[in-house]
């Protein structure tokens, strides 16, 4: 199974009563839940930034999940993962995160890959999806997940979290000239996102910027203005946010006018 079914747009009365304060809201309203609903997300990786990340996108509606994860819950993992209970440790991640997400919304679709998916399952899977999560650990995942976005024109939200520093932004290769995750962060060089076992990482970080990974992810479902373009940086010491503006590099062998 490559992909979750996609849910029927109508919604019933439970779930107009359940969605009530998402279409109370003008920017929303019956016509965005609808489309949150017939929605499919794609989540690369359901640890620290996967888990808040999944758990939003579950409670907002989005009709159709598809997780990533081959790794397994391990004790170390519960100071930050909340979509894992200590009695599913050595469960795989992405089938523990979806036991939690069917518990909190059983009205949608949830599918859970508990494998490493190489660059042929990426693009299969990204080709199936309206949105794409990048929640993982590790350069080698986000450069091919950015590859597998930019071929198939799938728009991608991209999130990072280190001891107290985090990184949110936005890519939409659907519009020609938008950069993608190479042009702000090259192959080569020293640039490194270790994982936390190696730097340690504050608990609450990982909810901050896997919450807002999935406000990006679901603004872009219902065509709401997303962060394209502009790179934040969050420091969880002094609670402040900056923000870098970036564009596409006409180099960039992805996604560039020479490629």
């Amino acid at each position: 199974m490559s992909h979750c079914p996609t849910r029927n747009a109508e919604l019933d009365d439970s779930a107009l009563l359940r969605y009530s304060r998402h279409i109370l809201l003008d920017e929303i309203g019956v016509e965005g839940q609808q489309a949150l609903s017939s929605s499919h997300a794609l989540v690369i990786g359901a640890g620290g930034l996967g888990s808040p990340a999944l758990l939003y996108l579950a409670s907002a509606g989005v009709g159709s999940i598809t997780i990533v994860d081959d790794d397994a819950v391990d004790l170390t993992n519960l100071q930050r993962q909340i979509a894992h209970t200590e009695s599913r440790i050595g469960v795989n991640k992405a089938k523990s995160a979806a036991e939690a997400m069917r518990a909190l919304n059983p009205q949608i679709g949830v599918h859970a890959v508990s494998e490493r998916a190489d660059a042929a399952r990426l693009a299969e899977l990204v080709a199936n999806a309206d949105v794409v999560l990048d929640c993982c650990d590790n350069f080698a995942t986000r450069h091919a997940v950015n590859r597998a976005c930019v071929a198939a024109r799938v728009p991608l939200v991209s999130g990072a979290a280190v001891r107290f520093d985090g990184q949110l932004t936005t890519f939409d290769a659907r519009e020609p000239g938008n950069p993608c995750y190479h042009c702000l962060f090259g192959e080569e060089g020293d640039a490194s996102d270790g994982p936390c076992a190696t730097f340690g990482v504050f608990a609450p970080l990982t909810g901050i910027i896997g919450a807002a990974q999935a406000a990006e992810a679901l603004k872009l479902l219902i065509g709401l203005p997303t962060l394209i373009g502009r790179l934040q940086l969050f420091d969880a010491r002094s609670m402040q946010w900056r923000e870098m503006k970036y564009r596409q590099d006409p180099a960039c062998p992805v996604c560039g006018a020479t490629h």
